[in-house]
């Protein structure tokens, strides 16, 4: 009897996916009486899978440092996790906008979220927040940091938001019989990518950088309070201390509101334990200790296509009318995607670079969004096995509550204010060392085992609880 109930659960849950999204003879669907109650699990999993990998590449990755960040050109783990939460925000506009009644109210609901999130952002990236390590709390205003990962969510949730919303009357309601039917009806979207891509690359490979100076702000090194110049006067270079992603970011924030702890600190030309962290050379040019800001505004603008990317794999989900034509068309385009990025990248056409948010890695990761999507919603919503992710989708569904706890210290930091003797001397770093650590004999292996079990699959059941409860933080 259990077992038929569940078979029911699961075989009811399907066909109100199902009936949110098919189209009956080339209709836009109707909207179901309990369409507000109703999730997209793949979502859900998706971005469990997104929060999880930045736990793991953030906590790891010092002992891994070939899953964090690429130095400079190249794409590792690390590199994945932005463009996959941009994708799924693009992927979720396209599903809470299908039907506005009024556009007013769903502008101001898109800029109340913005500005939560931007608040967000500077609250717990600007420098506000030590966590985990450090106890103290509070920052410099003159040293501020503006940007950040919600903020760069923030700008492409409301811009391609707006897109959306203000768009929804210009386009027919039914979905013509042919070919490319889906990108004509939503045209104005992809112009409006096409005018992205033309600001980013014009300012990219157009914009003037001229010679630039900094004084570097570190405690630890021996430069501290020491000016530098760097030599640039060049137009169109993607190398770390003359582009125009960091140009622009100078010139609007100022230098010392940009992050002072730059990946490609960890470059072979910066330090010879490249790609771990380590001391900077000593011949190591003056750009190693400048900043750099990897959220910055330019690389930001580029962001936004990713989520366009992610709005038209909502459109498909909305208006094509089988799980095999959406699956189809989703790998179609992913595979796309990514040999495109992959062919720019080793021609030396364009590189693939997260800090510059470069086109080839647009590409290449929003091509892997959505094969990753595509693979989910195959083993979920077509084969059914949606309680193996369990855990992904209880963490997707309080992704911000993880974030927030999780992914930036805030809970370890609470565990460690309650020490014995000496800060270093807490229940977490007790749980690392005498659990994990001295069980494998090896730090690396003992903090990848952590990081695994005591903070993923730990919050993984957290969410679950609070699922249980009916619990989740909005914005």
């Amino acid at each position: 009897m259990q077992h038929l109930k569940e078979n029911q659960q699961r075989q009811q849950s399907t066909k109100e996916s199902t009936n949110i999204t098919v189209i009956q003879d080339g209709q836009t669907p109707a909207i179901p009486t309990n369409e507000a109650k109703t999730r997209v699990v793949t979502l859900d999993v998706f971005r469990g899978l997104t929060i999880a990998v930045m736990i793991l590449v953030d906590d790891a990755g010092g002992e891994w440092p070939h899953i964090t960040h690429a130095p400079w050109n190249g794409c590792n783990l690390a590199d994945f996790v932005m463009p996959f939460f941009l994708f799924i925000v693009g992927v979720a506009i396209a599903l809470a906008f299908k039907r506005i009644s009024a556009i007013a109210p769903a502008i101001k609901k898109v800029v109340v979220r913005t500005l939560k999130l931007l608040l967000w952002g500077i609250l717990l990236q600007g420098g506000y927040s030590h966590a985990p390590d450090d106890l103290s709390y509070g920052v410099n205003m003159k040293k501020l940091r503006w940007c950040g990962i919600l903020q760069r969510i923030a700008l492409a949730y409301l811009v391609v938001s707006l897109v959306e919303i203000t768009t929804i009357k210009k386009r027919p309601t039914n979905l013509p019989p042919e070919r490319f039917a889906i990108f004509k009806l939503y045209i104005w979207n992809w112009l409006f990518g096409l005018c992205v891509f033309l600001i980013y690359f014009a300012t990219t490979y157009g914009l003037y950088v001229s010679d630039w100076h900094f004084i570097v702000h570190d405690e630890d090194s021996p430069y501290n309070g020491k000016l530098f110049t760097v030599k640039c006067g060049v137009r169109g270079h993607l190398d770390p201390p003359c582009n125009a992603v960091g140009y622009v970011d100078r010139q609007v924030w100022g230098i010392n509101h940009v992050y002072h702890h730059p990946a490609w600190r960890r470059s072979k030309y910066c330090t010879k334990s490249s790609p771990g962290e380590g001391p900077l050379r000593s011949d190591a040019p003056a750009w190693c200790w400048a900043p750099f800001e990897p959220e910055g505004l330019l690389s930001s603008i580029s962001a936004i296509l990713t989520s366009i990317i992610g709005v038209h794999y909502g459109h498909v989900l909305i208006h094509f009318k089988g799980h095999t034509q959406r699956l189809k068309h989703w790998v179609t385009m992913g595979f796309g995607f990514l040999i495109l990025g992959i062919i720019l990248h080793y021609t030396d056409a364009i590189p693939l670079n997260k800090q510059l948010y470069s086109f080839s890695y647009v590409c290449l990761t929003a091509g892997a969004a959505g094969l990753v999507f595509s693979a989910f919603y195959l083993l979920i919503d077509m084969w059914g096995l949606r309680r193996s992710f369990l855990l992904l989708e209880w963490m997707g569904m309080n992704a911000m509550l993880i974030f927030v706890m999780a992914a930036e210290g805030i809970f370890p930091a609470f565990v460690n204010g309650w020490y014995y003797d000496t800060p270093n001397n807490t229940l977490v770093y007790w749980i690392q060392k005498h659990i994990f650590i001295k069980v494998w004999h090896s730090r690396r292996v003992g903090i990848l085992l952590y990081v695994l079990f005591g903070e993923i699959l730990f919050w993984g059941i957290v969410a679950g609880i609070c699922h249980q409860l009916g619990m989740y933080w909005k914005l």
